[in-house]
């Protein structure tokens, strides 16, 4: 294919006359003649029912080519040694065709050449789609998948903060948004299936994906869930939920090669863990879940046929192709040991309800043993075709037989345009969660400032902004940058390292005492001095991209190396002292919150941290986000999260005769959904409608909240229920409603939450989805502590 795509026809992208002259009789107005047999077959015929297509369709494939939609194909630098079709690719085994080619030029192999400028990727994969439409046999094409957790997986697209960060938004409107963003720009450089996004609530502060979550509580996570889910599919790009399931409860918060063994109950699975997955699938249109590398109960998910189709299909309603994590399939045979060779593997996960193997390695790996299967009759036709025909509807339900070629000039308009770059500076603020503000030292005033001191390992840190699975080598504003740009010619910045973000012996320094060495202790000293001499501190302090993601848990979550000794210097100069944090895991920044003066949570704050940063700091924006996760004070505390069974996070027994109660820190740090603003919110006018029963109705919960303050804010009014007696013990609060609202000085807003049924549901004795009659309590306010307003209301029928 040249370089130019041009639209010929209406409806249809067409490759230019350079090769129109070998190609044109395959394509007609309204048509493709996919198999060359100049006859429109019905599944060429655009204006027949899916189901009628894809029974054509099948009829007419061979064992190998169905085979071969059931298997991926990573891209060139990962595994294909070819970036663009050659005359080889016709004795490979993808002659045949392909279910999918994953990562195809994004950039995350640096081998590839046709990443950016973006009209030139276009122009690559629309170059590899005419190799499967003209040179393959039935013309199947092939589908482009990707990454897109923090914004799309590709050089230069738009990137956003990390999960956990837009997880503290409570801005369910903002991530329909940043979903639009990466669905438009997917489609725009001409991929169709978006893995993204991560639905795993994580539970365990350690864990290292927590950072790839969007918190703790399955409603708040499912709330973001559907919304980035909307999002993207409303650009013509299918999504990819993962990882299903129970992928985010590894013993003892472990990650890496050890995703086995969780230790959840069943009811536990249900309403905390497979919660978001559910509601996802049943409230968009999802057509694509990923099968994690875990098991549960000792039943690998990916061998699973309860997980993969008595659940997902004919529980969930889930309609769309179910693909392997990485090694999931392997691990079958190789981790989990419930299968004596890498072909029962194959046998056992397509049986339970896999569609594509997708890892890093050729597709023969799997091919040769699925094949010899299918032959032997191991594998039935039937099953074969069942499972290729869920593939297969994916690709006509994203157009892939209507119109397989993506406009090249698009996506030089598209992607990373201003109003996407704005949208990621917006989330960017919104992320941020102000988790101490002694006597309102922040926002600082920069009239009365003269000198102030960034200081830090974290403060000029940008990798950790830059994700495997987001944006890709995009110019990140670290927060000194921030700071130096807003204070340019108003105030002096001065700069020490102060202390490395970690020191030589660690991690093992996280469970004993290394000393300073003379270098260490002269990076200390350079940031006492300075600081002295200025008028207040910024210290940045936390963690670096190597320290949390994936295969990166941690066993201690105090600020790796030597930061709290520096944070401890610091403290005693008598400056104020302002604390920011750059982290993926909550950290038990006990010292910060007892030390500092303020404390803000920043996350991984993507491309724009540095500047909303600065702006927070200095007052320009007032920050209103809120925890998505509970910040603990010791890993001793573990399991300690929100939402918990009534008393299992309380104190000790202090009288009596087998206790005092004093061997055990009980309360958390900073409590699931705090967050403090610039200015002050009021409650008030709680009134409660009641039109529920057990299966129908609604229960409206109205009040209005007030800024009482004198600087515009958000707040963020939060919804609890309590159910006051069950049949099971369930969660003692539960959130059901939240809103971020901005609201001026004394602007008062009326607030409503209107409740189903299904939002009182727990599993009951018989492990059915129930409502049960009786009293339940519900609070509003601005954590899951700090209730304002309470009221009472009955289901009595």
């Amino acid at each position: 294919m040249s370089s130019a795509i041009k639209l010929l026809l209406p409806g249809l992208l067409l490759l230019n006359m350079s090769v129109l002259a070998q190609t044109k009789k395959i394509y007609h107005k309204g048509w493709i003649d996919f198999n060359k047999n100049a006859v429109k077959d019905v599944y060429e015929d655009q204006g027949e029912t899916i189901e009628r297509r894809l029974d054509n369709l099948i009829s007419l494939m061979t064992m190998e080519e169905k085979t071969m939609q059931l298997v991926t194909l990573y891209g060139y630098g990962r595994v294909a040694t070819d970036e663009l079709p050659t005359e080889g690719w016709k004795q490979e085994l993808w002659k045949d065709g392909l279910a999918n080619i994953d990562e195809a030029s994004n950039g995350v192999s640096d081998k590839a050449q046709y990443t950016f400028p973006y009209s030139k990727h276009v122009w690559a994969l629309n170059t590899i789609q005419e190799f499967f439409i003209e040179e393959t046999r039935l013309g199947i094409p092939v589908e482009f998948t990707n990454e897109g957790i923090r914004g799309l997986n590709h050089v230069k697209s738009t990137s956003f903060p990390a999960q956990i960060g837009m997880g503290s938004t409570w801005n369910p409107e903002l991530l329909y948004k940043v979903g639009q963003v990466i669905g438009k720009e997917a489609y725009a450089l001409g991929y169709n299936n978006i893995y993204s996004p991560v639905l795993d609530v994580a539970r365990d502060q350690r864990w290292g994906r927590i950072v790839e979550s969007f918190g703790e509580d399955p409603f708040l996570v499912s709330e973001y869930g559907v919304q980035i889910s909307k999002g993207i599919q409303e650009q013509g790009v299918v999504n990819t939920l993962k990882h299903f399931a129970v992928y985010s409860a590894p013993k003892g918060g472990r990650d890496g090669y050890v995703r086995v063994d969780p230790h959840i109950t069943w009811r536990d699975m249900h309403q905390m863990y497979l919660y978001p997955f559910k509601r996802a699938i049943q409230e968009t249109d999802i057509m694509g879940v990923m099968s994690s590398y875990n098991d549960y109960d000792g039943e690998p998910i990916t061998g699973s046929h309860y997980f993969l189709t008595e659940l997902l299909r004919e529980d969930y309603g889930f309609k769309g192709y179910v693909v392997s994590d990485s090694e999931a399939l392997a691990y079958l045979h190789y981790q989990h040991h419930v299968v004596d060779s890498y072909k029962e593997a194959v046998k056992l996960a397509i049986t339970a309800g896999l569609n594509v193997r997708t890892t890093f390695n050729p597709p023969d790996k799997f091919i040769n043993p699925l094949r010899e299967l299918v032959r032997e009759g191991a594998i039935s036709q039937e099953l074969l075709n069942k499972r290729v025909r869920e593939v297969l509807h994916v690709k006509f339900k994203e157009g892939l037989f209507d119109q397989p070629y993506k406009e090249e000039k698009l996506a030089d308009k598209v992607v990373k345009n201003d109003a996407h770059k704005a949208l990621s500076l917006q989330a960017s603020r919104e992320s941020m969660v102000l988790l101490k503000n002694k006597d309102n030292t922040l926002p600082l005033d920069e009239n009365a400032l003269k000198s102030v001191l960034v200081c830090g390992p974290t403060a000029k840190a940008t990798a950790s902004s830059i994700s495997r699975y987001g944006a890709l080598k995009t110019n990140v504003i670290s927060g000194y940058e921030g700071i130096v740009d807003r204070l340019k010619g108003k105030v002096d910045v001065v700069f020490s390292e102060g202390i490395d973000i970690k020191d030589e012996n660690w991690p093992d320094s996280e469970i004993f005492e290394v000393p300073l060495n003379q270098k260490e202790s002269e990076m200390i000293a350079d940031a006492v001095a300075k600081a002295e001499k200025t008028d207040a501190i910024i210290l940045f302090v936390g963690e670096e991209k190597e320290m949390v993601g994936e295969n990166l848990s941690r066993t201690d979550l105090n600020l790796p190396g030597h930061q709290r000794k520096l944070l401890t210097a610091l403290s005693k100069t008598g400056k104020p002292l302002i604390v920011v944090l750059i982290n993926g895991h909550p950290l038990t920044v006990n010292y910060a919150d007892r030390q500092a003066d303020a404390v803000l949570e920043a996350w991984f704050p993507g491309e724009y941290g540095g500047q909303a940063i600065a702006e927070i700091i200095f007052g320009d924006y007032n920050p209103g986000g809120h925890l998505p996760v509970t910040f603990i004070k010791s890993v001793g505390q573990i399991p300690h999260n929100f939402p918990y069974k009534p008393n299992s996070q309380a104190g000790q027994a202090k009288d009596g005769p087998n206790g005092t109660g004093k061997s055990r820190i009980v309360t958390e740090l900073y409590p699931f959904g705090h967050g403090l603003s610039y200015t002050t919110f009021k409650y008030s006018n709680l009134s409660i409608e009641n039109n529920l029963s057990t299966d129908s109705g609604v229960l409206t919960v109205s009040f209005e909240v007030e800024n009482t303050g004198d600087t515009a804010g958000d707040v963020v009014p939060q919804l609890y229920i309590n159910d006051e007696v069950s049949s099971i013990t369930v969660y003692k609060w539960q959130l059901r409603g939240f809103k971020r609202i901005h609201l001026k000085p004394n602007e008062k807003a009326s607030v409503s939450f209107t409740l189903k049924p299904e939002a009182l549901e727990l599993m009951d004795i018989n492990r059915e989805f129930v409502v049960e009659m009786g009293v339940f309590h519900m609070a509003i306010g601005d954590s899951s502590t700090d209730f304002q307003l309470k009221g009472t209301f009955e289901i009595t029928d």
